[in-house]
């Protein structure tokens, strides 16, 4: 778990690093080229401005005014640019430089600088001017027109240490910000990740208490509606199941144990009271009749838990591909009890179509339903009372209803019926054959197929209504 945490953080932090650097790059480089960019844009202003007033000034006398001078000096100084111009054949004639006897005036520029000269227009340099300047400059190169006519040139530079110097002050204060930025976000990613890995840890240490037998081990529920906690309600949800399963299965060792422990303990009992002499020899038939009969419910006991184990077994998709004829099934089985049924003097009531129902599900199973219904409503009937089957449908259902007269069942004990060896008091005087399991294999066999049963029980009418899906 220490693993997950770890990898989760070192990735969150790595991803936030390289994004955070990926972004300090991108924002270096662009606003390094917003700097440049004004820089030169304000230079390509000032030489237009700058131009036509050098032209005016060419046109009323000469470049070299004292006038023009101040102009461009009060120029220079306000957008700390230097500016100068030169004639035709290079030489510098006026400069914004404030010193009255300025060292740049009557300097020649170098032949490099004369070859890229426009001779008409504007061109855009970076470079020393062939050595003019002692570092690099960014150059805007203007050419001065008359109607034609080349009167000189107009140079507006700008060192680019000065043109960069406010982003070289914002870019470090940058970087600090990002610095505080970037730490900030891997504090709350170690927070985070440590918080996420919680409730894993949490599920690691219940799994293991689970696995050691502890099933009341739970996870502490978590607000969130997201991945995390899904898992977390899914664990519990899981661990309610198994230990749901557990009880049962506990239950149900105990009560095959009980179960086989008394038709065991009769059949020994009186199979060493036969031999040791114990029991008389005129009475040996008696108990030997009753060894037969808990043998037989022995072997009735094993078969139910074989069938119960085949039932289980089987996948829905798999029941639900075969189809038959239900009222033809609800026929064929009521004629195996005729003999029961006629011992009790039952009045049968058959309320089942002429034609064919089709219903989806095995037909073996879904007799077995119907057989261990029938032999429960006729075993626990009153005689002379009536025996009623019927069978309805709707636009999606069949619905199968086994009712007879007998004693009420209480209330309380209608949700026991389909457990497991669950015997009521009224059943343990009328059905002493019984294992307690034929109730329980319906509903096994009914859940299996998706379907529903309920019961019913007032004023001594019991019935039981299960329904079935229509082949479509």
């Amino acid at each position: 778990m220490h693993r997950t945490y770890f990898r989760t953080f070192t990735t969150t932090a790595a991803m936030v690093l390289v994004s955070f650097l990926l972004i300090g790059a991108a924002f270096g480089f662009a606003s390094r080229q917003v700097f440049v960019s004004e820089a030169r844009e304000s230079m390509m202003t000032n030489s237009r401005e700058i131009s036509r007033m050098a032209v005016a000034y060419a046109a009323e006398g000469d470049l070299r005014s004292l006038e023009l001078r101040m102009t461009l000096s009060t120029i220079g100084a306000s957008t700390n640019q230097h500016i100068f111009i030169v004639n035709p054949s290079g030489y510098i004639i006026t400069c914004s430089d404030s010193a009255v006897f300025c060292e740049h005036i009557g300097k020649r520029l170098d032949e490099s600088v004369k070859a890229i000269l426009p001779q008409s227009g504007t061109v855009a340099s970076l470079g020393t001017l062939g050595g003019f300047y002692a570092s690099e400059h960014y150059t805007v190169i203007s050419a001065l027109t008359d109607d034609g006519a080349l009167l000189g040139h107009l140079f507006v530079s700008k060192d680019t240490v000065t043109a960069l110097s406010i982003w070289e002050t914002i870019l470090p204060l940058f970087f600090f910000i990002s610095l505080i930025v970037l730490c900030l976000a891997l504090i709350f990613s170690y927070a985070s990740s440590k918080y996420f890995a919680k409730p894993l840890r949490d599920m690691a240490d219940a799994a293991r208490r689970f696995g050691r037998g502890e099933l009341n081990v739970r996870v502490e529920p978590t607000d969130s509606t997201d991945e995390i906690g899904e898992l977390t309600e899914a664990f519990n949800s899981m661990a309610d199941s198994l230990e749901q399963s557990e009880t049962k299965r506990r239950e149900f060792i105990a009560n095959v144990s009980h179960e086989l422990k008394t038709p065991m303990t009769t059949i020994s009992g009186f199979a060493d009271g036969i031999l040791d002499g114990t029991i008389p020899p005129e009475s040996e038939k008696k108990y030997l009749q009753i060894i037969s009969s808990e043998t037989k419910r022995l072997a009735r006991l094993v078969r139910s838990m074989l069938e119960l184990s085949r039932l289980q077994a089987k996948d829905r998709a798999t029941l639900l591909k075969n189809s038959f004829d239900i009222s033809e099934q609800l026929r064929l089985t009521l004629i195996t009890f005729a003999d029961k049924i006629d011992q009790k003097h039952l009045e049968v009531v058959f309320n089942v179509p002429e034609e064919a129902i089709k219903v989806l599900g095995d037909v073996d199973a879904i007799t077995q339903v119907i057989y261990n219904l029938l032999d429960n409503a006729i075993k626990f009937s009153r005689e002379n009372s009536p025996l009623t089957i019927s069978l309805w449908k709707d636009s999606k259902k069949a619905y199968v209803s086994i009712r007879n007269c007998g004693s009420t069942i209480p209330e309380a004990e209608i949700p026991l019926l389909f457990d497991r060896f669950h015997k009521s008091d009224r059943s343990r005087s009328q059905d002493r054959d019984g294992v307690g399991l034929g109730l329980y294999i319906v509903k096994t066999i009914l859940n299996n197929h998706g379907e529903d049963i309920a019961v019913t029980s007032r004023q001594g009418v019991t019935d039981f209504v299960f329904t079935l899906a229509l082949k479509p």
